[in-house]
């Protein structure tokens, strides 16, 4: 790429219920921020990138949604370009964004993920997570876990896929249901601090293993929620961030997109992608001063310190006992209160992890400020395949 894409603005709705909220309603709200925050017009953009996933299912709108939520407002007629990627959508826009900008095409873009995943019809929701797995040949599914989904339990498949995951990862490392516990208590006081969470009240490591069960060895306060929101990021060349004269530029490092296949002997999706990222960005995995990650369940968060090089393999457990991973630890890991806290509405969570990230460079966090932030890591997956995430961004900014 010839040039680093850098990020104007950000902008982004609480997480949460927002049943009285449009998808339009929604959209607008995070946009409107981050073109304010960027100081300019949506005029002076040139292109957008709209994600959005679950909603299509949810509210009927399909194929066009970014253009639905743009209909006021895009008096140029400019190209909106619509992302579908499972949960992974909100982070591939934005990739897909700054790679345009790096290219040279653009000099001012936008990204955006909108989702609306609360229904009446509780069925209808499992149908938007089945539907992120190979519902060509569902048997890869029952052989992957060992037992056929029922397709009418509440919890979304990817709790079952994630039990199955952390499982295996307990048999392998030591690891135990009261380290996953300290990771969701950890992550509800960061919860707490964030004013855009979906949760904001404190948990013990007690509270969260006498929670009920979804499935063992997960509680529900180690799983993430349903959640409506939206996110959006401007993104800018070196050229047009001197005529905006930017002070407090956030430089994209890298940002790496990569796909998952049902196929032997292939790496591990989130590790061989964090490898390029680095590779991409110039750096080590000791240089990231914090990171926001995919822990769609505690599990997960524990399972990615060690596929992004964050500890050793097998180190995740001591990595939590010596706090390393909490605000004003080592390397800070969801100080948003991740996606169990903050919440995960799945076509706006890439662009929310890049809003913290940003947020926490320009020094602008608050009460979970990451002291002398200076480079940060976003791992976004989505979907299965096989035995893996289906895809996966992974960003790495800096300040």
């Amino acid at each position: 790429m010839n040039t680093k894409a850098i990020i104007a603005g950000v902008g982004m709705t609480p997480f949460g219920d927002h049943s009285d909220k449009t998808l339009k309603d929604l959209g607008l709200l995070a946009i409107n921020q981050a073109l304010s925050d960027s100081g300019l017009d949506f005029s002076s953009i040139e292109a957008v990138w709209a994600g959005s996933a679950g909603a299509p299912l949810i509210t009927g709108q399909v194929c066009i949604n970014g253009q639905v939520v743009l209909q006021d407002i895009n008096d140029k007629q400019i190209p909106v370009i619509n992302v579908e990627n499972a949960c992974a959508t909100a982070s591939t826009a934005f990739q897909q964004a700054a790679a345009m900008v790096e290219l040279g095409a653009y000099d001012a873009v936008l990204a955006f993920g909108v989702e609306k995943l609360y229904h009446p019809e509780r069925q209808r929701v499992g149908q938007v997570f089945m539907g992120c797995t190979d519902t060509t040949d569902p048997d890869v599914l029952t052989r992957f876990l060992g037992r056929k989904v029922d397709s009418a339990q509440r919890h979304s498949v990817f709790m079952d896929i994630y039990a199955d995951m952390a499982q295996k990862y307990m048999d392998a490392s030591g690891a135990t249901k009261r380290h996953f516990a300290q990771i969701a208590a950890k992550n509800s006081y960061h919860g707490s601090l964030n004013e855009y969470a979906q949760f904001h009240n404190v948990l013990s490591v007690d509270d969260v293993m006498n929670a009920r069960t979804i499935v063992d060895p997960l509680t529900l306060p180690m799983c993430s929620p349903l959640g409506d929101g939206a996110a959006a990021a401007v993104l800018v060349s070196p050229k047009m961030a001197k005529k905006l004269g930017l002070t407090t530029s956030v430089y994209v490092r890298s940002s790496v997109l990569a796909s998952g296949a049902n196929l032997e002997n292939l790496p591990d999706l989130t590790a061989s992608t964090a490898l390029k990222a680095y590779q991409q960005a110039g750096i080590d995995p000791a240089e990231i001063d914090f990171v926001e990650l995919h822990d769609a369940t505690s599990p997960a968060e524990m399972m990615y310190y060690e596929a992004l090089g964050l500890c050793g393999q097998g180190e995740g457990p001591a990595l939590v006992e010596d706090g390393a991973t909490s605000l004003g630890g080592r390397i800070p890991v969801s100080v948003s209160g991740g996606l169990i806290r903050k919440g995960h509405p799945i076509g706006a969570t890439g662009l929310a992890q890049i809003f913290e990230l940003t947020q926490q460079l320009r020094g602008l966090a608050g009460a979970r400020q990451v002291e002398g932030a200076k480079v940060a890591l976003a791992e976004n997956g989505g979907g299965w395949l096989g035995n893996d995430a289906a895809a996966i961004v992974i960003t790495v900014l800096s300040s």
